[in-house]
């Protein structure tokens, strides 16, 4: 059997999980509980590995990465997103990536919707003050016939667009790929930030998506919008959300993703009351957790029998 290595399982969830079973049954694994302190950790985990899958989006595949670890055939990641890992680096070492998209679709689709309610509700603000002694009424917003505008209609852009609909919002999008048969109506991204009560950001980070969402776009909204992001951080300008809360440029925020992870203690997210603040946990449910961790062994499982699944890079020549 190849060498099969998980370099970084911090907090464990694999570890503990069913699918970790069903690899063990079939490979010997070195296994890691512990993030790599630096690249050259990283290297030195998985030099020898023919095999890796990837946990943390905090471990970067670099080019240099790629070319120590000249055994390397196939990187199966846990997750969507893939800006840990230089693609292109990948492909010209005959590296195979693969991911594991949609499986935690619903979840972070239902994540979106309690940031959104509890944004518009203000429920975070009214129940501290509730157990403060106060009696705060009033002063939420009803979604009933508003506007959600969804940027991505990816498997969990397309699921918060249904829920939107299901409490009666109407839904707007703008997507990279725009297909009318995803059944939505489809507008500019300036008509987008112009017209929405709601924007939800649900693309993968790369070049073309960094900085999004940044002063220019925040003047663009109405000052009773909301910003809800479950995608990456940097896909809106941090800088320009900040000023944009302090000053009721809009009216609030849901965050479940930010430029640096763990938030650091006392950023000044944390001391907005128009904010609601999530861990990066929007696709941490049980459910979601063993379906992508399942799948991101499936993965190892099919490149081994020759037919790789889920590939979002393949060695130069066989894409």
């Amino acid at each position: 059997m190849p060498k099969i290595v998980i370099p970084d399982d911090a907090p464990p969830v694999m570890g503990p999980s069913h699918a970790y079973r069903t690899l063990l049954d079939r490979a010997p694994v070195e296994y890691f509980d512990t993030l790599p302190r630096s690249e050259a950790d990283l290297i030195e985990r998985i030099g020898a590995a023919e095999i890796v899958i990837n946990i943390r989006s905090s471990s970067r595949f670099t080019e240099n990465v790629f070319a120590q670890c000249e055994q390397l055939q196939l990187l199966s990641l846990w997750g969507t997103g893939t800006d840990n890992v230089d693609l292109a680096a990948a492909s010209r070492r005959g590296v195979t990536v693969t991911n594991t998209p949609g499986v935690s679709a619903i979840s972070i689709a239902e994540h979106c919707l309690a940031l959104l309610l509890s944004v518009a509700r203000k429920i975070p603000r009214t129940d501290a003050e509730i157990r403060q002694g106060h009696w705060p009424r009033g002063g939420g917003a009803q979604m009933y016939g508003k506007t959600l505008g969804i940027i991505g209609l990816g498997a969990i852009g397309r699921r918060f667009a249904q829920l939107g609909q299901a409490i009666g919002m109407r839904v707007i999008a703008w997507t990279l790929h725009p297909n009318p048969a995803l059944g939505f109506e489809l507008v500019s991204l300036d008509e987008l930030y112009r017209s929405s009560d709601v924007i939800s950001l649900h693309l993968r980070l790369s070049a073309e998506t960094r900085d999004l969402v940044g002063e220019r776009e925040f003047a663009t909204m109405k000052r009773s919008a909301i910003l809800i992001n479950t995608a990456r951080g940097p896909i809106a300008n941090e800088a320009a959300l900040i000023e944009a809360l302090l000053t009721g440029r809009i009216a609030g925020a849901g965050i479940d993703v930010f430029d640096v992870e763990p938030l650091p203690a006392g950023h000044p997210l944390t001391r907005l009351p128009n904010v609601v603040l999530t861990a990066h946990s929007a696709g941490v449910t049980p459910e979601a957790l063993e379906a992508g961790l399942q799948m991101a062994v499936d993965n190892v499982f099919h490149f081994l029998a020759g037919h790789p699944t889920q590939v979002v890079a393949a060695p130069e020549g066989r894409l």
